[in-house]
């Protein structure tokens, strides 16, 4: 249920000047394309840092804290390799970096606003990105980057709702638009900072995602100095007299909606993130990288690997969208719930490919077109579940609570990352064939139990 904002609006984003969308949409669009690149750029580079080098021996003991947490993941699981001991710090950083959001979307909706809460998540991102170049510091760099990235991310998403009105035809777009800016962010981040971080060193790797969270940190500053970005929610909200009403049977409604269609999405992302993990690791030690043109013979680096689902997020985005029109005029577009359970299932078959390599494989380096058709599925697949997940948030969610529940949306990743951590642990003891057949399970599961709550959503959601 939305509520009309009764603040003059004394701003410009209400101008239609960017591919028919407020220009707000651009510098949101910028804002989040840098941010994207700083993390991206990073997380390219952290289990090859870890695995190669600060766990090894002679460097892991100056990291601070490091120890300690060595000593607790191996209460759980025994002793731990370079790489069993990557996964979990791995699982546990992307994990609470979707974890945080719930508490920035709640400190947005309830005290700062948006636009402080951003400014702060920014610069604390920026600060952790460059702390990453001092090893000792490693440990309260994620924790930097963690903390920040929960006050950037929900109020960033919330806000694209935010310009436009209730109903309007183009917010569905308006998310396809901002998650192609998302994907040109990290498209580029493993070609720039993966290439200094393995050619020149980690840490112009890790410089270098600290400079372009800084330019995002000084678009985003330069856009509400501008007057280009709609005034906070919590403004609106104030303004109605609405925030201390308590919520009506439809908004409550509407919230156990969302929070029953994510559970299941937690899977999808237990899976999806592999990409960063364990299928970094079979790009690099698994498979064929030589490329031979007849104009160039070379071979791919292995976190170029990580720029080929971004890049096709936005080469495939127009013809995902015009085919979702072209069945919206012959009544036939799929539900809301439809689209994300087939996004589950185009992720499992990505892993079905990748056993299928596994298997012809047998031992040997596989070719690097089996990784290139396994990116083209899950990132079909992506594009089904990913954006409409945040354009069904802001059209649903109660608008005091929208940059809560963004955090909700994102939340869903906290745990899928967790579990995308324990997942990846069994890489090194498991057969791979076997263990990609593991990861495409789980995905259809997430598929079959989305696709289970159609019928009794589709009221609620209004799809």
């Amino acid at each position: 249920m939305a509520i009309a904002s009764t603040e003059p609006r004394t701003h410009d984003a209400a101008r239609s000047d960017f591919l028919g969308h407020p220009r707000g949409l651009a510098f949101l669009f910028t804002t989040e394309m840098w941010e994207r690149f700083s993390y991206y750029g990073m997380r390219a580079l952290l289990v090859l840092y870890m695995v190669r080098y600060l766990l090894q021996p002679g460097h892991a003991e100056t990291v601070i804290g490091l120890g300690a947490l060595r000593s607790m993941l191996e209460s759980i699981f025994g002793p731990l390799g370079a790489q069993p001991f990557s996964s979990p710090i791995y699982g546990f950083y992307t994990g609470f970096v979707y974890f945080t959001p719930l508490i920035g979307g709640l400190i947005a909706d309830r005290w700062l606003g948006q636009h402080r809460t951003i400014i702060i998540g920014a610069s604390l991102m920026a600060i952790g990105h460059f702390m990453m170049a001092f090893e000792p510091l490693f440990l309260f760099a994620l924790l930097m980057l963690i903390l920040g990235n929960g006050c950037f991310k929900p109020n960033m998403s919330a806000q694209v709702g935010g310009l436009y009105a209730p109903g309007d035809h183009r917010r569905d777009r308006a998310y396809s638009i901002f998650y192609v800016g998302i994907n040109i962010g990290a498209f580029l981040a493993p070609l720039v900072a993966g290439t200094l971080g393995e050619d020149l060193g980690w840490h112009y790797g890790f410089g270098a995602a600290g400079v372009g969270m800084t330019i995002a940190l000084i678009i985003y500053i330069y856009a509400l100095w501008s007057h280009a970005l709609p005034p906070d929610e919590l403004h609106k909200v104030k303004a109605a007299g609405q925030e201390k009403k308590p919520l009506d049977r439809a908004e409550w409604r509407a919230i156990l909606a969302l929070i029953a269609l994510f559970l299941p999405v937690t899977l999808f992302w237990a899976t999806y993130e592999q990409q960063g993990n364990t299928i970094t690791l079979w790009a690099d030690d698994h498979t064929d990288r030589t490329i031979n043109l007849i104009f160039w013979h070379g071979e791919i680096p292995t976190t170029w690997f990580q720029a080929f689902n971004p890049f096709m997020i936005f080469a495939f985005t127009p013809f995902v969208v015009a085919l979702w029109g072209w069945q919206a005029e012959r009544g036939k577009e799929p539900s809301t719930v439809v689209k994300m359970a087939l996004g589950c299932f185009g992720c499992a078959l990505s892993y079905l490919i990748m056993a299928g390599a596994a298997w012809h494989a047998a031992g040997d380096d596989a070719s690097w077109l089996w990784l290139f058709a396994f990116f083209v599925i899950i990132t079909i697949g992506e594009l089904y579940l990913s954006p409409i997940g945040l354009s069904l948030v802001s059209k649903v969610a109660p608008v005091r609570m929208v940059s809560m529940m963004m955090g909700v949306w994102l939340a869903t990743s906290f745990i899928g990352n967790f579990l995308a951590g324990y997942l990846g642990s069994f890489w090194s003891s498991m057969d791979k064939t076997n263990f990609f057949l593991m990861i495409a399970a789980v995905a259809a599961f997430a598929g079959v139990v989305i696709f289970a709550f159609n019928r009794p959503l589709r009221a609620v959601l209004k799809d």
